[in-house]
């Protein structure tokens, strides 16, 4: 299990509002998805999603209210619309199914 935060989307561009360096960032990263999925064995689930929203648009420095994405994937796992969640427990149990765990006592599974 691997947890990474990227920084810099957030604290250099979403929170400094840098438009420019927030888009370059986004499509380098979206450069390297590709890259990253084909190094994930069988069995292996990558989630990828955030906190917070922090348009680089919106005045001032605080996180804004938009939306966050949710995107699982790896080898056998069938893309499909996930529609809106209600909680960011629903990735906790998606992630202790995925592991064999018992339920948790809150989320739903966003894969079953």
């Amino acid at each position: 299990l691997v947890f990474t935060n990227f920084v810099d989307f957030d604290m250099l561009y979403g929170h400094r509002r840098d438009v420019e360096g927030y888009a370059a960032a986004l499509e380098n990263f979206d450069t390297r998805l590709l890259e990253f999925e084909a190094r994930l064995r069988p069995g292996d689930l990558a989630l990828i999603t955030a906190d917070h929203g922090c348009d680089p648009t919106h005045p001032g420095t605080d996180h804004t209210r938009e939306h966050v994405p949710v995107l699982f994937f790896g080898p056998g796992i069938v893309g499909r619309e996930l529609g809106r969640r209600d909680s960011f427990a629903d990735m906790g149990q998606t992630i202790a199914r995925h592991l064999g765990l018992e339920p948790l006592a809150h989320g739903t599974d966003c894969l079953s």
